[in-house]
């Protein structure tokens, strides 16, 4: 079932997302070379301790999964499409292309965002995947009507991702938002224009394009860290996501 927020509560997402655009701001500073993605988680927790906020990833246990997920932020790097889980491991190179997923609940609702950045000097390839990944984004929001039906979104995101070459992986997708992390509708980033649920004032989404370099398919490393998914072809991968409130007037970014 799909939820509606009243106009109270978008305003308390509002400031749980201004909260969170600053947190992710604060964390992508320390995506540098030599830095390691648990050093990034480090510095998530850090934020969400100062700020009295509860960092909702953490514990939080998916129906796919084995166990509950271990960190604050999910941080996924190059060929890596969502869900990486921070480690000491993992080494942050000049040139990677670094996304930080989070999400947090304050007072009482959640929001949810998440952003690619470049670690260092990039080549223009990866400059190129992050731009359309967030102009992908803005296409969605955009699309995102009251009156429209969540294809219209699909269809957005699709048809510029394929204009510029790249393609949106299927298997994952975008989510209503605001009581739980994930509620419906589920909002994927292909589709046809005019299908699925009507968008409705009151309605909050978190709208997530992402976007490979290369081919859509992708992995499940099931038999890792049973969280991680990784493209098939081991081509670069990119994720912008907002959480988004449908207002009479149109869209309303919440995590910005």
């Amino acid at each position: 079932m799909i939820t509606k927020k009243s106009p109270e509560e978008i305003e308390v997402l509002k400031a749980g997302g201004k909260l969170l655009a600053m947190f992710l701001k604060e964390i992508t500073k320390e995506a540098v070379p030599g830095a390691t993605t648990l050093s990034l988680d480090d510095r998530a927790m850090e934020l969400v301790e100062e700020y009295g906020v509860e960092p909702i990833l953490l514990g939080y246990h998916p129906d796919f999964a084995d166990r509950p997920y271990p960190a604050a932020v999910c941080i996924s790097v190059n060929n890596c499409v969502q869900h990486g889980i921070p480690s000491e491991e993992v080494v942050l190179q000049e040139g990677d292309v670094v996304n930080i997923d989070m999400s947090i609940a304050y007072e009482g609702m959640v929001v949810d965002s998440g952003i690619t950045v470049g670690v260092g000097e990039i080549d223009d390839e990866a400059k190129k995947l992050i731009a359309v990944t967030q102009e992908a984004l803005a296409h969605g929001i955009k699309a995102a009507k009251p009156g429209g039906h969540i294809g219209d979104i699909s269809a957005a995101v699709q048809k510029f991702v394929e204009s510029r070459g790249m393609s949106v992986v299927q298997v994952l997708c975008g989510h209503g938002v605001g009581y739980e992390i994930h509620e419906e509708p589920t909002i994927p980033n292909f589709g046809k224009a005019g299908t699925g649920p009507l968008i409705e004032a009151g309605h909050v989404y978190a709208i997530e394009p992402i976007v490979n370099v290369g081919k859509p398919e992708v992995w499940f490393d099931d038999e890792g860290d049973g969280y991680s998914v990784y493209t098939q072809d081991d081509s670069w991968s990119a994720h912008f996501e907002h959480t988004v409130a449908i207002t009479k007037d149109g869209p309303v970014i919440l995590t910005k």
